[in-house]
């Protein structure tokens, strides 16, 4: 994390790595995955990163993530821009997120 602040570009810009590894493995499925959420890997909190920020996801978020997965670099900033804007709607869900980073990886063997 850059800072306490949890400023929504700084916190879209931690979560992109995790998020775009989701799109890249899941594609537009990425909002409907829950089995693999659990997983301590960057793919799993990528995708319960895009799962608390977009909810199952409308049609327009489908099409967003649909863009994202065919894109690359620049391209991805549409989702970025989404990201941003989900958290400045809500001034709690980009703490929450950032909480989402620093939290260590659940794991099977973790009672």
């Amino acid at each position: 994390m850059r800072n306490s602040r949890h400023l929504p570009v700084d916190v879209a810009d931690d979560v992109m790595p995790f998020a775009t590894l989701a799109i890249d493995a899941y594609g537009v499925s990425v909002l409907a995955r829950t089995r693999e959420s659990a997983a301590g890997t960057p793919v799993a909190l990528g995708t319960r990163v895009l799962q608390r920020v977009f909810g199952r996801g409308d049609a327009h978020t489908r099409a967003l993530i649909e863009r994202a997965a065919r894109a690359t670099g620049d391209g991805r900033e549409a989702l970025r821009s989404a990201i941003v804007a989900a958290f400045r709607d809500d001034p709690i869900l980009g703490p929450e997120v950032a909480a989402m980073l620093l939290r260590p990886p659940v794991t099977a063997d973790r009672a």
